[in-house]
């Protein structure tokens, strides 16, 4: 979504600047979105057919040279990739060894403690479950129409045998997890309210789905601005209190608890 919203926007910005730079600028941000258009397609094409770990080995050296540039370099060595790896074919292979969303809460709350986050930001397996069936709900619907880029894959989420996100996650599934608590922090206060509300989001999607459309009406509402994401300003003071050698060391230490080597 994010790719091509900025993608969206782009063309938006150059409506009647037929200025040679603005094509060149077209051109790139056309290139790039196709780039990873493609990586997307690749990759998620990938996630539906690993059955052996050079395959999953496959999919995570996609993922490295997708995000190469953003990766900071300690998790683009070859023993995190392999690590990465092996957990993520382990789970495709044999359902008990999926990482447990248990796991993940216990990893991502022992994070926020040690860095003095607030509480806010401690979550709860029902919390973590819910947020990830509004993300594969999301990723299936909009993959479908069309909207393919690295964050709508929805063949990377671990799934039961009633087609819904199973109680534990691929490798991936985890990371996207750990990704969007700490980057998205809306995602968390939104399954939080779906959850106090009863409401599951892949149902409500089949239920509103399944009954004719509407004609269209005018409405109004009022929109809210989603709330700062409080694990900033403990990231950052954990950092200048501590130095960064040691909170990558954290990070480190609490990614080989989410993938252990056993």
């Amino acid at each position: 979504m994010i790719f091509g919203l900025v993608f969206a926007l782009l063309i938006a910005a150059f409506p009647q600047d037929n200025s040679a730079d603005s094509k060149v600028a077209m051109h790139a941000a056309q290139d790039a979105y196709e780039r990873h258009h493609q990586a997307a397609l690749r990759i998620n094409d990938l996630a539906a057919r690993i059955h052996s770990p050079a395959d999953a080995e496959a999919m995570v050296a996609e993922i490295a040279t997708l995000f190469q540039n953003e990766l900071p370099p300690l998790w683009a060595t070859g023993a995190i990739r392999q690590r990465v790896a092996r957990a993520e074919y382990e789970a495709v292979g044999d359902p008990p060894k999926l990482i447990p969303e248990q796991r993940i809460a216990n990893v991502w709350n022992e994070y926020v403690r040690e860095i003095g986050g607030s509480e806010e930001a401690i979550v709860s397996v029902a919390e973590i479950h819910n947020m990830r069936d509004g993300l594969f709900t999301v990723s299936q619907s909009m993959w479908e129409r069309g909207h393919q880029t690295i964050w709508t894959m929805p063949d990377m989420f671990a799934l039961g045998a009633d087609g819904k996100v199973a109680n534990g996650c691929r490798a991936l599934d985890a990371i996207r997890v750990i990704h969007d608590l700490d980057g998205f922090f809306q995602n968390l206060i939104s399954a939080r309210e779906r959850l106090n509300k009863g409401i599951v989001a892949s149902e409500e999607f089949k239920k509103r789905t399944a009954k004719p459309t509407p004609p269209p009406r005018t409405v109004s509402r009022i929109e809210t601005r989603p709330r700062p994401n409080p694990m900033r300003p403990a990231e950052q003071r954990y950092v200048q209190e501590h130095g960064s050698l040691a909170f990558a060391q954290l990070l480190t230490r609490l990614f080989y608890e989410l993938f252990p080597a056993n």
